[in-house]
């Protein structure tokens, strides 16, 4: 079994992540409801997930995958270069990043859900992408 990886964050943002948790907004409610338990395709979901110097509003570690709902604050100009600095740093320890509006969480859930699907069927075809004899540990000696 592979090791889960660890990703570096501030232990400051622990209890920032918990007080989150306690007053959800509720796009992240209804998108949780959606994730908890495994109901995503049997991948576990987290909120609220500190990652480097931020809280990342869902995360699944073995997608490698966070989901950030962009309410009202990021339509300020300074938010959006806080959120595009954010996600790169983010995306340089190899995590994928989708992002949903507010108002598609809260009046599209159902198209918000399917681009998460679609997103992780994508992710297990290139996963499960079948491996050339030699990749499998066939030499061309055992072929026959």
């Amino acid at each position: 079994m592979e090791r889960r990886k660890i990703y570096p964050y501030n232990p400051k943002l622990t209890q920032v992540a918990r007080n989150l948790r306690n007053n959800s907004t509720l796009s992240e409610v209804l998108l949780w409801n959606q994730l908890k338990g495994k109901k995503m395709l049997g991948y576990d979901f987290h909120r609220q997930k500190p990652i480097l110097n931020y809280v990342m509003d869902f995360f699944c570690h073995e997608l490698e995958l966070a989901i950030e709902i962009d309410g009202n604050s990021h339509d300020l100009g300074y938010k959006i270069q806080l959120d595009i600095q954010m996600q790169k740093e983010i995306e340089g320890l190899g995590i994928s990043f989708l992002r949903f509006a507010d108002g598609d969480v809260k009046f599209d859930i159902s198209n918000v859900l399917r681009s998460i699907e679609g997103w992780i069927l994508d992710f297990e075809e290139k996963k499960n992408t079948p491996l050339t004899p030699l990749k499998r540990g066939i030499h061309s000696s055992n072929i026959i």
